[in-house]
């Protein structure tokens, strides 16, 4: 299979001075002299923080639907007895077969 290439786009942008320096200064050393490297890095790392973000915020829209957290705990009931395999069960997991209550 051939590697996909990279298509570059190339903007014209107008950064504040002080921006770039603070960004300069808290950089790796080897983005301290490649201002196009630190700006791809910068926008790497805010799409990962972004993405991770929405993934955080539909978790905890998910975790408060009551109709999920009946599901969760349908499952988790199924699901209990068989946490103990190997193990003693609790009298409460008396005679339960995984999914047969």
């Amino acid at each position: 299979m051939k590697p996909r290439r990279l298509t570059r786009v190339r903007r014209s942008v107008a950064l504040p001075q002080e921006l770039v320096e603070a960004a300069t200064r808290v950089a790796p050393r080897e983005l301290r002299h490649n201002l196009n490297r630190l700006v791809v890095v910068s926008l790497e790392e805010f799409v990962v923080r972004r993405k991770a973000a929405a993934f955080e915020e539909a978790m905890v829209r998910m975790a408060a639907d009551p109709e999920i957290r009946r599901e969760n705990a349908r499952i988790a009931d199924e699901f209990e007895c068989a946490a103990f395999d190997g193990l003693p069960a609790p009298p409460a997991c008396a005679g339960r077969v995984l999914g047969c209550h």
